[in-house]
């Protein structure tokens, strides 16, 4: 695949790229190496960013010279057609997927941090609240933007605040009043002054509760034994990714009505 974009811009931004990124930048990268179903063509351009200095710095940059990017959280319910991404995929990396306590009840979980260890760090500070997410695969960027959950909760009912850096390069945080979620969704109000679409997410933080430690790692093995008898954990997939129908019967009682359940299609 001819990397397309980079070819239309200057060979000094190509530099400029190459000089800051190092070894952290690739070019014509098969996504088939960064999502669940181990399948996807190639990116035009691949960058591992490491901080929020070098989303300051990316954003503005590939705004400037109209370049489409991706923001790439763990690659779960994330199918790449075989022409690949057209443009930069971010990655978080680095400092990125830092856990960190701010007060007793408040985590801020960068957006990178895979979620699971979001849950897990909940655990072991005795804070209630994150269960609900175990086992749920992904990273907590990709989390917050699709207000991922279960049937026994979901993001939203325990996000306080995100936090963003627009294509000025400059971070916004935007408190969760001025944020709306819905199922497998998240949208800002107008007041926030923010479009999702021109922005990456730099981190959330969580109001949770007091909880002990031992319960909360008991409930949390319980939850992952029901959804490992329920769910292929052992095949490239990304688990329970159907969304459910906003009336009506759920998508997995669906399928089985319609006798699909198990239907394969090319031999995969």
């Amino acid at each position: 695949m001819v990397f397309a974009w980079i070819l239309m811009i200057a060979s000094a931004l190509k530099k400029q790229l190459r000089q800051r990124f190092n070894d952290r930048i690739r070019f014509d990268e098969p996504m088939s190496r960064h999502t669940y179903f181990k399948v996807g063509g190639p990116a035009d351009a691949w960058i591992a960013a490491v901080d929020e200095n070098d989303l300051a710095f990316l954003m503005p940059l590939l705004h400037g010279n109209g370049l489409p990017f991706l923001i790439l959280g763990g690659g779960t319910n994330l199918l790449v057609k075989d022409g690949g991404v057209q443009g930069v995929v971010i990655a978080m990396t680095g400092r990125l997927t830092e856990i960190s306590t701010i007060d007793a009840a408040t985590v801020c979980a960068m957006a990178g941090a895979k979620l699971n260890a979001l849950c897990r760090y909940a655990i072991e500070k005795g804070l209630s609240g994150m269960n609900f997410a175990m086992g749920i695969p992904g990273t907590v960027g990709g989390a917050i933007r699709m207000n991922a959950g279960t049937v026994i909760g979901a993001i939203g009912s325990v996000l306080a605040s995100i936090r963003v850096i627009g294509l000025d390069g400059e971070s916004r945080r935007v408190p969760a009043s001025l944020l709306r979620f819905g199922y497998r969704r998240m949208t800002v109000t107008d007041a926030a002054h923010v479009d999702l679409n021109d922005c990456a997410i730099v981190d959330g933080h969580f109001i949770l509760a007091p909880g002990v430690p031992e319960t909360l790692a008991a409930e949390a093995d319980m939850l992952l034994k029901k959804r490992k008898a329920a769910q292929p954990v052992h095949l490239a997939s990304a688990g329970c990714f159907f969304k459910n129908p906003e009336d009506g019967e759920p998508a997995g009682k669906l399928i089985d009505l319609a006798g699909l359940k198990g239907l394969k299609v090319g031999g995969g």
